[in-house]
């Protein structure tokens, strides 16, 4: 055995101490950036430790790429929105007193610098874990007036609020607790803009006890389907192929749903969607009896339809099929609804079984 009293006896008695010079920032003499190394830097001190730093977990990090990613989305939309509203566009232009304008425009004006906050405070850990940070895409909101933006707003703040139910689960999965705090108060602060959006429009501020259930990989698919302009976000991926700083979520193909003004009553919808570049898969059959729509509302199970009166449009690359939505007005029906197409004869344990196998979505459904 080698030992300290034997390492004496062979000359470690005899050497002479010399002083080094002091360790600190400005003086490091590790050869890196410690104790703020970048990622290649980490991995070889990882490599020499012969273990892993902890850190959050490869889930945790595609979470926070998600949140910075929609919150950039949020701060253009309401950048655009008070603009709009400032510079008197026709459609947002009021015809209530002037006090009601500067009462939204002070709202909104805080809403938009609270979610540069968020975006900003989600960039920072993923640019402590990456090295990198989330860029802003290039937008085209599908509104013309006040009434349809503080309606879009109300919509996809619907979606937020599911889709950050998604992320703290996975935060308490993979050991990552510590972020469940922050974020859980940005789900209030949400819920506390979504109260006011419904106000304006006249519904309760309310919509429901326990709101409606989504994941990343839908709210990052309606954000890349409804308003970006394709092929202009740095960090979505053309590909198919996750580069090191692109969001590992998919973007599923689109699901219109192609009723609107829904009304709060059992009822047919119509929807459609575009087959892939391949066409239909022979699994789906001929009268697409192999998929099936799934109706995810509140926290309750998943409510799934037939697709009926399917019809292929003349040049043979668009489904418009009929399914019913089967409001009740308790168990299912209010508030949100995530529409999604899956294969017929699936089996879901919760909403991420269904993410597992969507094809196509999500459709968003709102009833008030």
């Amino acid at each position: 055995m080698f030992s300290l009293a034997t390492a004496s006896i062979i000359g470690f008695s005899c050497l002479t101490a010399v002083s080094a010079a002091p360790f600190t920032y400005n003086n490091n003499p590790l050869g890196n950036n410690f104790p703020n190394p970048s990622p290649s830097q980490t991995t070889q001190i990882e490599l020499q430790a012969h273990a892993a730093a902890h850190g959050p977990s490869p889930t945790t990090i595609t979470s926070l790429e998600w949140v910075a990613f929609n919150e950039l989305s949020e701060v253009a939309f309401f950048t655009e929105l008070i603009a709009n509203i400032t510079n008197n566009v026709p459609g947002y232009i009021f015809d209530t007193e002037i006090d009601t304008r500067n009462y939204i425009l002070t709202a909104l004006t805080a809403v938009q610098a609270q979610e540069e906050l968020h975006a900003l405070n989600a960039n920072l850990a993923v640019k402590k874990n990456t090295g990198g940070v989330i860029l802003p895409c290039e937008y085209n909101f599908p509104v013309n007036n006040i009434e349809e933006a503080i309606e879009f707003a109300s919509l996809f703040t619907d979606v937020v609020l599911g889709t950050l139910q998604d992320v703290v689960t996975l935060f308490g999965e993979d050991g990552d607790a510590g972020l469940i705090r922050g974020v859980a108060s940005v789900i209030g602060q949400e819920g506390e803009q979504n109260g006011f959006y419904r106000n304006l429009l006249n519904k309760i501020p309310s919509a429901l006890p326990f709101l409606t259930a989504s994941t990343r990989a839908y709210a990052f698919s309606a954000v890349n389907q409804l308003f970006v302009v394709p092929g202009t976000c740095p960090n979505v991926t053309t590909t198919g192929t996750v580069g090191p700083f692109d969001i590992d979520l998919p973007v599923f193909d689109t699901l219109t749903v192609v009723t609107q003004n829904i009304q709060p009553k059992s009822q047919t919808l119509s929807f459609t969607f575009d087959l892939p570049a391949g066409g239909a898969k022979p699994e789906w059959k001929s009268d697409y009896s192999g998929l099936e729509l799934v109706l995810i509302n509140q926290q309750n199970a998943p409510v799934i339809e037939s697709l009926t009166n399917v019809q292929l449009s003349s040049n043979l690359k668009t489904i418009t099929f009929d399914a019913l939505f089967p409001f009740n007005g308790t168990t299912f029906g209010n508030g949100l609804t995530l529409a999604v197409i899956t294969p017929a004869g699936e089996t879901f344990t919760d909403i991420d079984s269904i993410a597992n196998v969507t094809i196509f979505g999500p459709g968003l459904i709102e009833v008030n």
